[in-house]
């Protein structure tokens, strides 16, 4: 039976002059429960130490004795940090900042993705680790590089820009017209005039500022396919993964999906931070493992990267209570992780991360209550081996959509400081797994027909296609819930005229004809129609966004309780084909939007891992269609269902049934 994977970042090429902590490391690995390291992730300048200089030796030692041990390596490609010698000799290879400065040697993710000399020393170092390593015994699969991310303004990428843009549109009326360019007389009338957003320059553009995001996701992912391609060549039956970064918003992580063969991410919550409680940044997370594992239509992806005590990037860097990181490793798995792997097995002694978390602290024994709580994961990860390459079932959905974001981000107008496009998103996926419903998170791209309810907050930009996908939908008996900030453009950011939502306006029944955006500490309140169906009562609050709509066709659910646009609709139902669609008009309370998504899980269905479960207490569910194994975790700082504080069990059922 295959195991899940325990371990994490490993870097011995730190510790080469002293041999007895790489002994030690490897007495330490089987106390710990690890079966897997990664390693190279940052060893170019070990790995090549001047231009076409090699020196694997310490590498084939490596590899050898975790051969020996019993252990796997995810082998990395360096190319996530550049050697100073290489700098220095190909100064292209540095990136330019968006006001067109360049770069100097230091820190890391600072290459250039456009550099033909990049590129290619990437295949050739690449082409050697692979060649080398082929039929290793050690070998698991390649990490390659790390974290992607950031964007080069450089002349070559400028050029790359303007390629891409011609390849994109054709010609210059068309671009023209879709980025609206009369406007303060921005129209271009040569390509090389077309250039990238800069403070000094040209800001204003949203179509320009869109595209140039998708060329850099676009740019990023080909230098990863480049890179790529020897492994495939050479290895193609080892598995290809980039470690991502869960909402970051630089990449698209939709395009790169199909690219990779698991998803892997890095998870580093902000956990005891006094503006919100563990169970919100537990939902947080939550949202953002379910994320990742839709990115692969519901396969199991790993957990690259967490720490098992405190960061050291963040502005305060709290450690995990005792009991913390075993829930939270614990609930990676319940969310289809088949890992817990951590940055970093060991601290280093020098420079910017020598006081980030680890396994083996400086003290370097196994005497650490961190330690202790990593080998009580280990435990329990060989306790769970059944569960590798299970699903967690979901009948609902929360959209996330990466361009969409972005056209968000970008415009001007209304209340920037609380337009917060991920917590819009989370708040309704929160709202479901706090009732232990497992939620799904597409983008509006994918195909919605395994849901029965399907939650699109703020879809403001709308792809060609969209429209089509959410009205058979419902009209096949789906549940739709929109929200406003829906409709408002089209895929180059241009906004769609004849009224908003746009083209979901007759889906949604409902014309949205203004929005008033509240300052800090300005209120609203919605408030039910009586005896409701949906069961909604009392009066809720709102802040932030009020939206003011026509019903078309549509009935009223609830209503502004302030204001001159008091008793206009806040909630509205259409009926369309056997399904719903319920389009909320304003930024509501967490218990409105809490009692709605409950209220809408019963009425299509959407049935909870185990219902009734007290605050704070979650159930996940993972299952191989025959038996589940399912999880109940407490993440009460006290005792709850049954559960010690921190707490968290598991046990097998026959596959569907509920408790």
């Amino acid at each position: 039976m295959q195991n899940l994977l325990h371990g994490g970042d490993y870097n011995p090429d730190q510790w080469l002059d002293q041999p007895k902590i790489i002994d030690e490391d490897f007495r330490l690995f089987p106390l710990a429960g690890v079966n897997t390291v990664s390693i190279g992730i940052f060893a170019w300048t070990r790995l090549e130490p001047s231009d076409g200089v090699y020196d694997f030796s310490w590498l084939d030692t490596l590899m050898n004795r975790l051969a020996k041990a019993g252990m796997k390596a995810i082998l990395a490609t360096p190319s996530g940090a550049k050697p100073a010698w290489m700098s220095q000799k190909y100064p292209e290879i540095l990136r330019c900042a968006p006001n067109r400065e360049r770069d100097l040697q230091g820190e890391r993710h600072n290459h250039c993705y456009t550099s033909p000399v990049y590129r290619r020393k990437a295949v050739e170092i690449n082409s050697r680790l692979a060649e080398r390593y082929q039929a290793h015994p050690a070998l698991l699969m390649w990490h390659v590089s790390n974290e992607y991310g950031g964007e080069c303004h450089c002349p070559l990428c400028q050029q790359a820009f303007r390629s891409w843009l011609k390849h994109r549109y054709g010609d210059l009326e068309s671009l023209n017209k879709a980025w609206w360019t009369d406007f303060w007389s921005h129209r271009y009338t040569d390509w090389s005039q077309l250039e990238s957003p800069a403070p000094n320059g040209e800001r204003s553009v949203h179509g320009l500022n869109l595209d140039w995001k998708r060329f850099v996701d676009d740019q990023s992912l080909q230098f990863f396919l480049t890179e790529a391609a020897p492994l495939r060549e050479i290895t193609p039956k080892t598995p290809v993964v980039v470690n991502m970064m869960g909402t970051y918003p630089g990449l698209n992580y939709w395009n790169w999906a199909p690219h990779v063969d698991q998803i892997t991410w890095d998870s580093y919550p902000r956990w005891h931070n006094p503006q919100h409680d563990d169970l919100d940044e537990a939902a947080l997370t939550a949202f953002v493992h379910d994320l990742n594992r839709s990115l692969k239509q519901g396969k199991p992806w790993l957990l690259m990267e967490s720490t098992p005590s405190q960061v050291n990037w963040q502005p305060v860097n709290r450690l995990k209570r005792p009991g913390l990181h075993r829930l939270a490793s614990l609930q990676a798995v319940a969310h289809g992780s088949d890992s817990v792997l951590y940055f970093q097995w060991r601290k280093g002694r020098g420079a910017f991360e020598k006081f980030h978390g680890a396994v083996v602290d400086h003290e370097g024994s196994e005497n650490t209550r961190t330690f202790a709580e990593v080998a009580q994961v280990g435990t329990d990860l060989k306790a769970l081996a059944a569960v590798v390459g299970t699903r967690v079932p979901a009948q609902a959905a929360v959209i996330y959509d990466w361009e969409n974001r972005w056209a968000i981000d970008d415009f001007a107008g209304y209340n920037r400081p609380e337009r917060d496009y991920p917590a819009a998103v989370s708040g309704f996926h929160r709202a479901l797994w706090n009732r232990s419903v497992a939620v799904d998170v597409p983008n509006q791209d994918q195909v919605l027909s395994a849901y029965k309810l399907v939650v699109a907050p703020w879809l403001y930009l709308v792809k060609p296609g969209t429209e089509q996908r959410l009205q058979e939908f419902v009209e096949k008996g789906g549940t739709l819930v929109l929200t406003f900030f829906s409709g408002w453009v089209n895929e180059t950011d241009l906004t769609n005229l004849g009224g908003f939502p746009g083209p979901l306006r007759k889906l949604a029944g409902v014309w949205a004809e203004e929005l008033d955006p509240l300052w800090k500490g300005q209120t609203n309140s919605a408030l039910p129609v009586p005896n409701n169906d949906l069961g909604l009562g009392g009066t809720y609050g709102i802040t932030s966004f009020c939206e003011l709509v026509h019903p078309e066709g549509s009935e009223v659910l609830a209503t502004y309780g302030s204001d001159w646009y008091a008793g206009r609709p806040v909630l509205t139902r259409n009926r369309v084909g056997k399904g719903e669609v319920y389009y909320l008009a304003a930024h509501t309370d967490r218990r409105f939007v809490d009692d709605l998504m409950a209220a809408l899980a019963k009425r299509s269905g959407v049935a909870a891992v185990i219902e009734g479960l007290p605050h704070g207490v979650v159930a996940e569910r993972r299952t191989d269609g025959t038996t589940d194994t399912v999880f109940t975790f407490n993440f009460n700082t006290h005792e709850a269902g049954g559960l010690a504080p921190l707490g968290v069990k598991w046990e097998e059922r026959p596959a569907g049934k509920r408790g």
